[in-house]
């Protein structure tokens, strides 16, 4: 039976389809055996990765080492470009690049960073600033102030002083130290600086990171040509580095959380698109058998991490909502970046 659509209903089809809003939640350092790890914890109820459509395996490698760090991964996946490690924003030529957060600020979509590490380390500086040298935390901060973002939430009052956040303030900006007073504030421009460096451990930052993430998509769901938001679960990276499984699994259930708070707005927003991934893996944690006796009813499980630093292997990349099928299942971090800006048509 043929079916004539009129151009009306074409029309919605194809509004549904485009992607507006993209929220990018990368935890810092998480591998597939983390998530694991979480899933086995709860007993394997459910969990937001579950929700995903679309799953693909991501290269982090870097532009001059097969085991990438944050900065050259958070400049992969911010920009579609290869960097050298602790570079951020600049090619290994040296050429400075721009971001897609720059881009969709530049073309009149809201935009925002919310992290549990301070606003200055690398994988949220990766989104706003050009430097050879990813601790120049000074110098970064100056690129901070001046990034034009509508909604900054995480740590870093060490480097913006009293007399930074006085400039903010005059360039507009709500400055906030708590997360009550965050989200009590109403428009944009916000900066909330809620830690002296990174913030507490999940285990005493209680649920920050995902009403962080609510409040942010409150404020940035205002702005109706879109929006694009990158979201970080910062400190699985520590936990992993510290060959700490219960650290680790408290980071891994808070971005969880993080995720689940993403997933539930674009169930409600047509036209969002959640991107769930990673920079990189940190520990090569391993989930082996407690026993080898496998007729055993149950053997228990270990987690062993096999390094203190990060690994070349692949992550994960989980994908809902619209556009969740746009993506190949295995692809490099650079390849990822370039489709969410055609998504949103930044290029």
């Amino acid at each position: 039976m043929l079916v004539l659509l009129s151009v009306a209903m074409v029309q919605e089809v194809q509004a549904h389809r485009r992607v507006r809003n993209v929220i990018l939640l990368i935890g810092d350092g998480m591998g597939l055996a983390h998530v694991s790890m979480m899933e086995i914890e709860q007993q394997f109820r459910p969990t937001a990765f579950e929700r995903a459509e679309a799953v693909s395996l991501v290269a982090t490698r870097s532009a001059n080492n097969r085991v990438t760090d944050s900065a050259a991964a958070g400049t992969a996946l911010a920009t579609g470009r290869k960097a050298n490690n602790a570079t951020l924003g600049v090619t290994p030529e040296g050429k400075e690049l721009t971001t897609m957060m720059e881009l969709a600020r530049d073309k009149g979509l809201a935009t925002g960073l919310v992290v549990t590490s301070h606003l200055q380390h690398a994988t949220p500086a990766a989104f706003y600033a050009n430097t050879t040298d990813r601790g120049a935390y000074a110098a970064i901060n100056e690129q901070l102030m001046t990034c034009g973002f509508d909604v900054l939430m995480g740590g870093g009052v060490r480097w913006m002083d009293a007399a930074c956040q006085a400039k903010m303030t005059e360039a507009g900006y709500r400055v906030v130290h708590t997360l009550e007073e965050a989200e009590a504030v109403e428009q944009m421009p916000l900066l909330a600086l809620v830690g002296e460096e990174k913030l507490s451990g999940a285990a005493e930052r209680g649920d920050y990171l995902p009403r962080a993430t609510q409040q942010a998509l409150n404020l940035l769901s205002q702005e109706r040509d879109g929006f694009l938001l990158m979201v970080e679960g910062s400190q699985i990276d520590g936990a992993s580095h510290g060959r700490d499984a219960v650290r680790t699994l408290a980071e891994v259930r808070d971005f969880e959380q993080a995720v689940a708070v993403a997933m539930d707005f674009a169930d409600t927003h047509p036209g969002t698109l959640v991107i769930v991934t990673a920079d990189h893996e940190t520990g090569g944690l391993a989930l082996p058998s407690g026993k080898s006796d496998f007729t055993l009813s149950e053997s228990g499980i270990r987690y062993r991490f096999a390094s203190g630093s990060h690994t070349a292997i692949r992550v994960p990349a989980f994908f809902y909502g619209t556009g969740a099928d746009r993506f190949p299942a295995m692809m490099d971090n650079t390849e990822l970046a370039k489709q969410v800006m055609a998504l949103l048509r930044l290029r």
